[in-house]
């Protein structure tokens, strides 16, 4: 018997980003604390960022029900990030990614899901 998954993971590629959204840290920390706040998750800390020589950016938020990150590429106008949830609410990961894409206004957005732990119980 199947077991259902222990969590989601979305991954975002974000293409066609006005490289001024890519360099802005504060907007790129709100997004992360506003996507973890609309998606009911529970941060374990502020967020962490680090900028790059030439402007990019790294950020992180670690939460109760597992993490939200990105790294931005201004020069490309391209963002990666990810959203990965184990919390009990299906609809947590997809309410964050709506936070970063109305943060972001990607011109090309690319989510893909992944359900993660989904064979945990066949593999004991």
């Amino acid at each position: 018997m199947r077991a259902a998954p222990v969590g989601t993971h979305l991954l975002l590629d974000l293409y066609d980003v006005a490289p001024e959204r890519l360099t802005d840290a504060e907007l790129l920390s709100g997004a992360l604390t506003g996507a973890a706040r609309d998606a009911g998750m529970t941060p374990l800390s502020e967020p962490v960022l680090h900028c790059f020589p030439g402007g990019g950016l790294t950020g992180f938020l670690p939460l109760a029900e597992s993490h939200i990150a990105f790294h931005s590429y201004p020069e490309l106008g391209y963002l990666a990030a990810d959203v990965f949830t184990c919390g009990p609410d299906p609809g947590a990961p997809d309410r964050a990614v709506a936070v970063l894409l109305a943060a972001l206004s990607p011109g090309r957005p690319c989510v893909r899901r992944f359900d993660r732990g989904a064979d945990v119980e066949a593999a004991r």
